[in-house]
């Protein structure tokens, strides 16, 4: 069994982890989607939200951005983090589960770039 959280505004891929409206919880096993379930982002401050979805038992992360402060923490937890996805929710980790979802690696380093981060 394998836990994906999609950071998401309703059933769409957010562009901004942090400022999600949702995230879209997606239980899998065998490669296919068993259950899922929609939480609110129970809000945004520094560090809360990988320890949040860690303790949930979140394996994998999808997002469209991510800051770098995040990214660290999920990885220091042993969680996946995929970055650059568009598009539905449920699609998004479909794909990750066939194999076809890869990360862009485009993490937000600077907090400043209100444009690309929306932080």
């Amino acid at each position: 069994m394998i836990k994906i959280a999609v950071a998401s505004e309703n059933e769409m891929v957010t562009e901004h982890f942090g400022h999600c409206v949702n995230f879209n919880i997606f239980e899998a096993e065998n490669r296919k989607i068993v259950k899922s379930e929609s939480i609110a982002n129970p809000g945004h401050k520094p560090g809360f939200l990988p320890n949040f979805l860690s303790d949930m038992g979140v394996k994998v992360i999808i997002s469209g951005g991510m800051g770098g402060g995040a990214v660290d923490i999920f990885s220091e937890k042993g969680i996946e983090v995929i970055v650059g996805a568009r598009g539905n929710a449920k699609k998004a980790a479909e794909d990750y589960l066939e194999g076809s979802l890869k990360s862009t690696n485009s993490v937000c380093h600077e907090h400043q770039h209100n444009d690309e981060c929306g932080e």
